[in-house]
Parts: C-alpha cells; structure tokens; sequence
C-alpha cells in the first residue's frame, strides 16, 4: 500500500513542530518527534518512506531466498536455463 494515499494536513504539522524541524526534514534527514520523552513518530520525506518500503521487500525476498538455501530447496540456474529452453522449443 503506498502512504501517499494517507494524508494529514500541513497545518497540523506547523502547529506541531518548529521551522527547524520542517527543514530538516525536506533536506531528507527523518525527523524522530518524542511525547514525555519517548520517541513516537517518525517524519521523513514521502521519497525517503517509499524507497525504505522497497528496501524492506528487497530484504525479505533475500531472506526467503536465504531461508530455501538452507532448506535445500533451490535448482542450479543451468538446470532451471535448460529447462526454460526446452519449455519454450515445446510451445
């Protein structure tokens, strides 16, 4: 699901936080907004979210990858080469 489907106003956010803030968080730097000290949110470019989001799809692709190595449920590619020649020699 993209996020830029899901929005809030920028008003809301010029009351929340400072000029300082909002700028630093266009430069592309996140910006980690705390209540009672404790961090709660996390402001970032809509750019920065959407290629963290693609980072993380990439990352479990590679740990199922990963996880079928081990479960020994993989083909050489020269196998899976040949028999992609042979299926489409038979179409």
């Amino acid at each position: 699901m993209k996020l830029s489907s899901q929005n809030t106003p920028i008003s809301y956010l010029k009351a929340a936080i400072g000029k300082n803030e909002r700028n630093q968080a266009k430069q592309g730097a996140p910006l980690v907004i705390a209540q009672n000290g404790e961090a709660k949110v996390v402001l970032q470019t809509m750019e920065s979210c959407e290629q963290t989001q693609g980072n993380m799809v990439l990352m479990k692709i590679l740990a199922l990858g990963m996880r079928q190595i081990k479960e020994g449920k993989y083909q050489p590619a020269g196998d899976v080469v040949m028999k992609l020649r042979a299926r489409s020699t038979n179409i």
